[in-house]
């Protein structure tokens, strides 16, 4: 007798892997770099506004997120009607699938990417296209651009890439798009965009203003510091927009999620100067890593990457021992995030002594 199954195909969706917390070590300050968190606490106000949410929790939250949405048109110049909110922007991939794509329906984003995407496609009966990165771990725009086929939906672009850290330009998006056939959406995932410092930047809502094709998703987990509370949100035009919101968790997004976004919003001085101060530090562990002899990509994320492959394990272990938390992929790499100082000096003195450092390991 058999009891009930679930599709086929849930048995191979992979698991999710989080970043591992800290190990205690008596004496020694351990540091979390293994989940791309901000090392900051939150913004002014943030915490006020959310303790004020709080004393209302017996209530439901406001499900249409109006303030929220309110303070984001505003904020963005876009009309409300081209947003959609959702938990954390890992929700609006679920729901950009669910609204697009049928069951055999493919999906092409580079790989390695976000590790979220081969979960949100399978739960979705839809078929992965992986396009691997170049050798520089830079999205191969072209090799996606071949692998489009009559059955594809969706294009996910993400800039910057999680976990390798480099993006595109707009120059080189603008190519993409203008061969990518108009029914497919193409996702410019752009979770990083507030620490990208680089020429010919992709203008994200430039880009979706241009192409009624171009979804936008953004969250407030990591420049803005609120992972925990899961508030992500998208930009795309009328049409597309109105189909994330129908698929949508009703009341999905927390009363206390949505003061807290709008709190972060209105601390924009503060946040800017956090996020500075971030890449700075980002910059001065890139330049390290190279006087070291490391060969790492450019990271415009909050994050490094050490393209390992079989010795990511180890590099993580070694790590750990000095405690500081990475994110090793096995056999592919290792993802670090940016945090303290006292981090990223621990992180270079890992970089001096690490036997046998790879040169070209981006």
């Amino acid at each position: 007798m058999t009891g009930p199954q679930p599709r086929a195909n849930i048995s191979q969706i992979p698991a999710y892997v989080p970043g591992k917390p800290p190990v205690v070590r008596p004496g020694t300050t351990s540091y979390k770099l293994s989940s791309n968190e901000n090392p900051y606490p939150p913004l002014p106000g943030v915490v006020e506004a959310a303790t004020r949410a709080v004393e209302t929790m017996n209530r439901y939250p406001d499900m249409g997120s109006n303030a929220l949405y309110d303070a984001l048109a505003a904020r963005l110049g876009v009309p409300r009607d081209d947003l959609a909110v959702a938990t954390g922007s890992v929700a609006l991939i679920y729901q950009l699938l669910a609204a697009f794509c049928d069951p055999g329906d493919e999906v092409v984003y580079a790989w390695r990417s976000f590790e979220a995407y081969p979960i949100a496609v399978a739960a979705a009966a839809a078929t992965s296209v992986q396009v691997p990165l170049t050798s520089a771990a830079e999205h191969d725009l072209a090799a996606m651009l071949a692998a489009i086929t009559e059955r594809t939906k969706a294009v996910i672009v993400c800039t910057p890439n999680n976990p390798t850290g480099p993006s595109v330009t707009q120059t080189e998006l603008d190519a993409f798009l203008a061969q990518v056939p108009g029914h497919v959406v193409v996702v410019v995932d752009e979770a990083y965009l507030e620490f990208v410092r680089m020429p010919d930047a992709v203008d994200g809502l430039s880009t979706y203003r241009a192409h009624p094709n171009v979804v936008l998703f953004r969250t407030f987990s990591k420049a803005y510091g609120l992972a925990g509370f899961r508030v992500g949100y998208a930009v795309a035009q009328a049409p597309v927009a109105a189909a994330l919101r129908a698929v949508s968790l009703p009341f999905g997004v927390s009363g206390v999620a949505q003061s807290a976004a709008i709190a972060s919003l209105d601390a924009e001085p503060a946040l800017l100067e956090r996020v500075d101060a971030l890449v700075a530090e980002r910059d001065r562990i890139g330049a390290g890593l190279r006087e070291r002899g490391w060969d790492v990509p450019q990271a415009q994320g909050n994050f490094v990457w050490f393209a390992l492959g079989e010795r990511s394990t180890e590099f993580a272990a070694a790590a750990d021992e000095l405690g500081i938390v990475v994110r090793p992929f096995a056999g592919q790499g290792v993802r670090v995030s940016i945090g303290e100082p006292e981090a990223g000096d621990r992180l270079l003195e890992l970089a001096s002594r690490f036997t046998g450092s790879v040169a070209g390991s981006a």
